[in-house]
């Protein structure tokens, strides 16, 4: 997907999907949320300082934060919403979309996010940077979105009839979400074509996790499909991987393509069972400290690994195609990923409303900042239009067959278990 980033959302929900770290709240947590509520002003300063503390660059975007604070500590707020408006504009200083500030409804629903629930029509969206064009990433498989055939690179251009031009993500964010059975008609462009959908919102329990036995000329092949890196998404990676190890598979392949990211120690997990040792991740803070998380012998299979990814895996996906490349682990099919590589911390703050702060960059086991740059495959092989009609036409083909980038994955896990179970005849001999 060629396009510029400028943030990346879940659409029904205002869900940032980015590597994330949740803590608890920030500063003064012995003072009531009455108190905060009482003394609007004071919202801001807690998220000036937790900003001026932590946040990725020291230069604050070039901007001098001292006079910051006092510029927006100056005037008196009549209400929370008025703060609240003060600190987002005070946050666009920064030039960073991953850096938001969240009203207690948004931080409700974004905890809802990464417990494996979601309620509105389950997209991701992203802004592009140039043209300010609200662009589809991916749909979440089983979602109003996924089944109306929303596409990835779909351009949205209005929402119930109101134009997005001049809106932000957030705007656009607020404007899809809504109760759940109520309807929202959103119309996008694909190929220079608009397109209307009338969408039925919902709240869905999502299970990332999908998996498979496939047959191959090499025996028994396991296919799992990762479609979030949730709260739940470890739990049943494992559950997937010891199922298939149980039938007897041969080797694996493992599809993350479209797979916007999540939870930054969700990707840590899962890269444990597929790495016995070596490097996962390092993050890398505006003090230059390295935090590197290293495989620790908890690995549920040595069998041979192939990864599938595209323009639609980003951040935690990145994470984990990136540890297992660069540890030779695993093989990449696909297209060139997202570029994500920033991490987000999510703090809850004391009147119930949330921030999510860019507090680090994170690297590949061999030092690769992926962010704007993606990772680029072992094997490159883009879907033809045609592919891509037949695909979002009828998604049963996803991991079949039928699907070219998956039925080439195959092929080369196939060559891979023979080379391997030769070579154990040779050494048997």
């Amino acid at each position: 997907m060629a396009i510029a980033k400028r943030g990346l959302v879940v659409g029904a929900t205002a869900l940032a999907v980015a590597a994330v770290t949740i803590t608890g709240a920030g500063l003064h947590l012995s003072q009531s949320k009455a108190f905060f509520e009482e003394s609007p002003k004071e919202i801001i300063d807690e998220v000036w300082q937790l900003i001026d503390r932590t946040y990725v660059d020291a230069t604050f975007n070039q901007v001098d934060w001292e006079a910051v604070r006092t510029e927006y500590l100056e005037p008196e707020y009549a209400t929370q919403e008025a703060a609240y408006d003060a600190i987002r504009e005070m946050l666009e200083l920064l030039g960073d979309p991953y850096t938001r500030f969240m009203d207690p409804q948004e931080f409700r629903n974004m905890q809802i996010d990464t417990s494996g629930e979601l309620t509105g029509i389950g997209i991701q969206i992203t802004q592009e940077e140039e043209t300010d064009e609200i662009v589809v990433v991916a749909p979440i498989e089983d979602t109003p979105a996924f089944e109306a055939g929303l596409r990835s690179q779909d351009v949205i251009t209005t929402i119930d009839g109101e134009s997005t031009e001049g809106m932000d993500l957030n705007d656009v964010v607020s404007r899809i979400r809504g109760p759940v059975g109520s309807e929202v008609s959103i119309t996008v462009l694909r190929e220079g074509e608009p397109i209307e959908f009338t969408l039925t919102r919902a709240r869905i329990e999502i299970h990332p996790v999908r998996y498979a036995l496939k047959e191959s000329s090499a025996g028994p092949v396991g296919y799992i499909r990762l479609t979030q890196f949730s709260a739940n998404a470890a739990s049943e990676m494992s559950d997937a991987i010891e199922a298939l190890e149980a039938d007897g598979v041969t080797g694996y392949i493992l599809d993350l393509r479209s797979n916007p990211g999540g939870l930054l120690y969700s990707s840590i997990e899962i890269a444990q069972m597929w790495l016995s040792e070596g490097g996962i991740v390092s993050t890398v803070n505006r003090q230059g400290v390295i935090d590197e998380e290293v495989a620790s012998n908890r690995a549920l299979t040595d069998k041979p690994l192939v990864v599938l990814v595209d323009g639609g895996s980003a951040s935690a996906s990145e994470i984990l195609s990136g540890a297992l490349q660069d540890n030779e682990r695993a093989q990449l099919v696909g297209t060139q990923t997202f570029g994500k590589g920033l991490v987000q911390s999510v703090r809850s703050l004391p009147d119930g409303s949330g921030i999510a702060i860019t507090v680090a960059k994170y690297l590949t086991p061999n030092g690769r900042d992926i962010n704007q740059a993606g990772i680029e495959p072992d094997v490159i092989l883009e879907l033809t239009e045609a592919d891509r009609e037949r695909i979002a036409d009828d998604r049963t083909i996803i991991g079949t067959l039928a699907d070219p980038q998956y039925a080439t994955a195959l092929q080369l896990l196939t060559e891979v278990v023979q080379a391997a179970q030769q070579t154990a005849l040779t050494g048997a001999e």
